[in-house]
């Protein structure tokens, strides 16, 4: 399963055009990316959301989250509310606590729980939680969700996250599996991305670190073309073969790109072609030094 995630639409990776984010936003729709993936913090997304919806909210699994590092009764709700006034719906699927706080999570829950019968919210989730946070947060009520980042590249997760959510009986939406385009195979050397971009600073975006990644993502790329398949696609469907991961979400900013996004959803990878990947990898990683520090966001 795809979701569609919609941090680029809110302008993360430069400043689009509303007329095409609701383009690209009702392209997804028509391809079948009826789950989506959204957050407060995520700039003006989910009021992109709410003018490309309109009539078709049946049609839809949504997923928010509460952003900001303030997880008070008052800012739940007001936050909450907010956001269903942005997307014009009176509830939201899935709504996700996007970090941990100090607020003990046990008085967070309480307040998610009111909020779940009252019919505002269906199902509770976590983002980028720790795997102490995690246990915490599965003791103190019934989360169905996390999202950590886990793709090709960064692959820490497997090491503490995912173990922590499945003996927790939590399912994985994967976020970042684009590596924030470097799993994308539109950047070659030499190129340059725009100063509001802001994947500028990055250091993975930038000398040998990217060169040596450009060199994997291109036999990558060979290896998926005999498949049949591109190097998005695999990107895509990587993640999905982990048992803890029940969904990969990836984002894009051109209803161009949707068909193929669309088209991983259906990609089973086998144990076989796994350990091929791994053999074209070698021992190319990516770590969290490779990325500004508190930027972990969703493709």
């Amino acid at each position: 399963m795809v979701c569609f995630g919609t941090w680029p639409l809110g302008g993360a990776y430069g400043s689009v055009e509303e007329a095409a984010t609701i383009a690209t936003m009702h392209a997804a729709l028509d391809a079948g990316l009826t789950f989506i993936d959204t957050a407060e913090g995520y700039m003006n997304a989910e009021a992109i959301i709410g003018k490309s919806i309109k009539g078709r909210r049946d049609e839809l699994f949504i997923a928010t989250k509460v952003s900001r590092n303030d997880h008070s009764t008052e800012h739940i709700e007001s936050a909450l509310e907010n956001s269903l006034r942005l997307m014009g719906t009176d509830y939201v699927d899935l709504y996700q606590l996007h970090r941990a706080t100090d607020r003990p999570i046990e008085d967070t829950m309480e307040d998610l729980l009111r909020l779940r019968d009252a019919g505002k919210l269906r199902y509770i989730g976590i983002s980028n939680f720790s795997t102490e946070e995690i246990s915490a947060a599965a003791k103190a009520g019934p989360v169905k969700s996390g999202q950590p980042r886990y793709n090709m590249l960064f692959r820490e997760t497997e090491d503490d996250l995912l173990p922590a959510y499945q003996s927790n009986g939590i399912g994985v939406m994967a976020h970042s599996v684009l590596a924030k385009g470097l799993l994308g195979g539109r950047y070659k050397p030499g190129f340059v991305l725009s100063p509001d971009d802001e994947r500028a600073a990055w250091p993975a975006f930038h000398g040998e670190s990217f060169q040596q990644t450009y060199e994997v993502t291109e036999r990558l790329k060979g290896w998926a073309v005999d498949q049949g398949r591109d190097l998005v696609q695999l990107a895509v469907a990587w993640p999905v073969a982990h048992p803890a991961v029940y969904t990969s979400i990836v984002g894009a900013r051109r209803p161009g790109d949707i068909k193929v996004l669309a088209e991983a959803g259906d990609w089973v990878l086998s144990p076989r072609d796994l350990e091929e990947i791994d053999e074209i990898q070698g021992e190319h990683r990516l770590y969290i030094d490779d990325q500004p520090a508190g930027r972990a966001r969703d493709d």
